[in-house]
């Protein structure tokens, strides 16, 4: 029996005791396909000690992924890797991407131009109404507000945009299917309904703090760029600033009284060069045409003689009514990658809009 690539690499990002590196090495030799029947002296092979190489040839079977499978099936749960098309091309660009993403929600908005809003726990008046401005401002120009379900910023940033009636995603420093901290279940479930939740830790998986530094690094990678509201001078919020400049995004701050502690991160990072931000216009002037005002004109068949030959027909094919991205794989014939920038052009260039399941129409 044949079990697809995505399937056994969720399989051995699930098993007890395979790290990311560990994992990387195991993919990087010829034949990863097969390990449901690798014996011991096969792990060793790749790299594992004997007593995890003979774990791995007794646990790691075809019967126990489909058990898997068969458990997030029952709690709705998706997992995406990088096989798969909705998996975000920035989250590539990042150390140390996931191999596995589990969802629940509208996996099509981890391919939707997104920023992150984040923030300390405990936030001023001043934090908890700039917060609401700008998740709602970003909303309003059809921006997904990431952020990590945490108290303070997070969820006040989480509500504030599904209440505009936007797009939020929360990334837990959790398993799936835990909901924390446990005064934001109802919102964790709201987002699974209207949103998206994201984690990289499986269902059942024990939590531990040293969970909560990692999911910021997704954070920043499935977003352009980081808004800090309010943080301390050792604020955890710094630590995705961290890896948003690791991975080249941008890092925004709102400026605070210089008498706040809750502004002391913001205003350091601003003297270290972030860009200031008094309301979401600030963030739009960076990317330009990216975030332009929602009130587009209509494009017209004069307008389209201005894109590329590639957009060009993708323009066309969408003229025809609205397109998911595997209907538009197959009509171009094109490779994931190729259409997925020419779509992410068109994008940018505010000629499509990407709609909720990886579904594309013209504006």
């Amino acid at each position: 029996m044949d079990m697809e690539k995505k399937w056994i690499l969720v399989g051995l990002h699930e098993s007890p005791g395979l790290g990311w590196k560990r994992i990387q090495g195991i993919l990087s030799r010829p034949g990863w396909e097969g390990a449901p029947d690798f014996s011991s002296a096969d792990w060793m092979e790749r790299g594992l000690d004997s007593e995890l190489a003979l774990q791995m040839s007794k646990l790691f079977t075809l019967e126990w992924i489909e058990s898997r499978l068969e458990l997030m099936r029952r709690k709705k749960v998706r997992a995406i890797t990088p096989f798969d098309a909705e998996y975000p091309v920035l989250m590539k660009e990042i150390t140390r991407p996931p191999w596995v993403l589990y969802t629940l929600g509208e996996p099509g908005l981890l391919s939707t131009l997104s920023v992150a809003i984040v923030g300390t726990r405990l936030p001023t008046a001043y934090g908890r109404k700039v917060a609401v401005q700008l998740a709602e401002e970003l909303c309003a120009h059809g921006i997904t507000v990431v952020s990590g379900l945490a108290r303070g910023i997070d969820g006040i940033s989480h509500e504030a945009a599904l209440r505009a009636g936007g797009w939020t995603i929360a990334v837990l420093g959790t398993a799936i299917d835990v909901a924390y901290p446990p005064e934001n279940a109802s919102l964790y479930h709201s987002i699974a309904e209207q949103g998206l939740i994201v984690s990289e830790y499986p269902i059942g998986t024990p939590g531990h703090p040293g969970m909560f530094p990692q999911r910021n690094r997704i954070i920043a990678g499935i977003s352009r760029g980081t808004v800090v509201v309010e943080a301390d001078a050792r604020s955890g919020s710094l630590i995705t600033v961290d890896w948003a400049l690791e991975a080249n995004r941008d890092v925004f701050a709102v400026p605070g009284p210089i008498t706040s502690p809750k502004s002391r991160g913001t205003l350091a990072l601003l003297k270290q060069g972030a860009k200031i931000v008094t309301g979401a216009q600030d963030i739009w002037e960076e990317y330009g045409s990216i975030f332009s005002a929602p009130k587009m004109p209509v494009q017209t068949g004069k307008n389209a003689n201005k894109l590329t030959d590639e957009e060009r027909r993708i323009y066309h094919m969408l003229e025809q009514g609205i397109a998911s991205f595997d209907e538009l794989l197959v009509k171009t014939e094109w490779d994931f990658g190729l259409l997925h920038s020419v779509l992410l052009s068109l994008i940018m260039k505010k000629t499509v809009v990407q709609l909720p399941g990886s579904v594309y129409q013209l504006i």
